[in-house]
């Protein structure tokens, strides 16, 4: 897969499922009612979920484990042009190179170091540090993994 050879990872590296919108990400995940309204809640916006993942998800992208994927909704404008004409999510990763301890964030640079083995770099400015907010639901209670963009209340901690 391109997207691990660029960040020189192996096969064995978790992705994320970006889609368009809550119907879309319930046909690669499985989303009860509650996991629905929490969804609904949060998205768009900057969440990965951990999700059960359906059978329409190739199982190289399922956690070997698990058959966990993580799913997001941006509400990025410029993502959600990209996946209105796609028609189909994409998938997603950090850009943090193999070695270095920043992920790369800004197009310009992007390009200067990537343009040799990537096709195209989109210049919607500077996407920042932070990270989104990784929420597991795939138990009882949303279990916060991971910290970041997206608000977390005290009864999701």
């Amino acid at each position: 897969m391109r997207l691990l050879s660029v960040r020189g990872l192996d096969t064995g590296h978790d992705l994320t499922l970006i889609c368009r919108d809550l119907s879309e990400l319930g046909r690669y995940a499985q989303v009860d009612n509650a996991q629905f309204r929490y969804l609904k809640a949060r998205t768009p916006g900057a969440y990965t979920f951990i999700l059960r993942g359906t059978r329409e998800v190739p199982k190289r992208l399922l956690h070997k484990k698990h058959d966990t994927i993580g799913l997001r909704v941006p509400d990025h404008p410029i993502v959600q042009a990209l996946l209105a004409e796609l028609g189909e999510p994409i998938l997603s990763s950090t850009l943090l190179l193999m070695g270095e301890d920043v992920p790369l964030t800004e197009p310009w640079e992007i390009r200067e170091r990537l343009e040799h083995l990537i096709d195209l770099v989109i210049d919607g400015g500077a996407c920042g540090l932070t990270p989104t907010t990784v929420i597991d639901l795939t138990t009882d209670t949303p279990v916060v993994l991971r910290y970041g963009k997206g608000e977390v209340t005290d009864a999701e901690d």
